[in-house]
């Protein structure tokens, strides 16, 4: 069974439903039944049409559920129409798709929230970690925004911002590994950008390229995570790079800057230094600068002060740290950075293994437990 083929066709099978009627809810709910029988019945030969297959059965399933539900009886006329025969309609709803589900009745962060679990794919772990809140936390915001939309017709698209927010946690839930998403969140952008004259678009489709031209060189192939510093530069895809600029500074020139404009500003001097010792940090900081003023971020500010350690020594960025909240996640890793670039090994290698206990990927746990390793035996 090809799980990939299925995960593709969901996008496009879920607008079909909420086009027809459905609550957006139930049109899930009827979609995820479809998946489970697909598993079973396509074992032994997968249909011709295997997206008119699903849509047949979902629609079916969705029925099935709202006849059998009395509070919803007054919808009857509407669900009662079935899907006509025939093979669907080969088109890529996936962006449209995102559209929809950034609802105004929503707020920014629940429709991004109820995207990403909706439509990218991403477990709640996941959304929780990207947002800084409890896994418990986001599991509720999530219920609430699916309560909210329940029964709501979807024919209020939201707004682009909400939209590249999603896009963007995508991205780097797919740049990070845990899901291989970042190449589908590319794809979804480019079509974006071809279809909105936006320079916040095209920020972030250059930011993506930027990080993507180096993504073969942040692991080895046993998994273990390559630091920027370390990477071999001579295998960044250049091709990718010079995309990225050229899409970067053609936004830039229209002096409407946001953060993903900014974003991309930072990754590009990353791209354009011949090797670590090279980087223009004193411009990054800059920029760390007017990112910080756009977001108000502290993930921001927390890699900002990574950047001034470089810029103007590591007592200047423990300082620049030190207004930050310690619970920040990876706090405790940038600690350690930067007590190590001061010298002071046992406070670093403390903090590397304080921060392993913290980390939520495995290759992350490995990486830090390395580095407390490696400065331990140095003592």
């Amino acid at each position: 069974m090809d799980e990939t083929l299925l995960r593709s066709l969901t996008p496009g099978v879920l607008t079909i439903l909420v086009r027809r009627g459905a609550d957006f809810a139930s049109a899930e709910d009827a979609v995820q039944d479809a998946l489970v029988e697909a598993l079973r019945a396509w074992e032994a030969e997968p249909p011709r049409d295997p997206k008119g297959w699903l849509v047949t059965v979902a629609w079916r399933k969705f029925l099935d559920a709202t006849r059998a539900d009395t509070a919803r009886r007054r919808r009857e006329d509407v669900v009662d129409v079935e899907v006509p025969p025939g093979p669907a309609a080969t088109v890529d709803d996936t962006l449209q798709l995102y559209f929809l589900c950034a609802h105004p009745s929503l707020t920014p962060s629940s429709a991004v929230a109820l995207t990403l679990r909706a439509v990218g794919g991403l477990t709640t772990r996941q959304i929780a970690q990207a947002y800084l809140v409890p896994e418990a936390t986001m599991a509720q915001r999530i219920s609430r925004a699916k309560r909210t939309v329940a029964g709501v017709r979807f024919d209020q698209p939201g707004d682009v911002a909400t939209v590249l927010r999603v896009l963007y946690l995508v991205f780097n839930e797919g740049y990070s590994g845990d899901v291989d998403l970042a190449a589908e969140a590319i794809r979804l952008t480019r079509q974006l950008a071809a279809a909105i004259d936006h320079p916040e678009v095209a920020g972030l489709l250059a930011l993506m390229l930027l990080h993507h031209a180096r993504r073969a060189t942040r692991t080895e192939p046993d998994g273990r995570l390559v630091p920027l510093a370390d990477q071999d530069r001579s295998r960044w895809d250049t091709a990718l790079i010079a995309e990225g600029v050229e899409i970067l500074q053609a936004a830039l020139a229209r002096d409407r800057l946001g953060e993903f404009q900014a974003q991309a500003a930072i990754a590009a001097l990353h791209a354009d230094a011949p090797d670590a010792a090279e980087t223009d940090w004193v411009q990054i900081v800059e920029w760390y600068d007017e990112l910080a003023r756009l977001t108000d971020s502290p993930v921001v500010r927390l890699n900002r002060a990574v950047a001034v350690g470089e810029a103007d020594g590591p007592r200047a960025g423990l300082a620049a740290l030190a207004e930050l909240d310690e619970t920040l996640p990876r706090y405790a890793a940038v600690s350690a950075y930067l007590h190590e670039r001061d010298g002071d090994l046992a406070t670093a290698a403390k903090l590397y293994a304080e921060a392993a206990k913290k980390a939520s990927s495995l290759a992350e746990v490995d990486h830090l437990t390395r580095q407390a390793a490696r400065l331990n035996t140095r003592r």
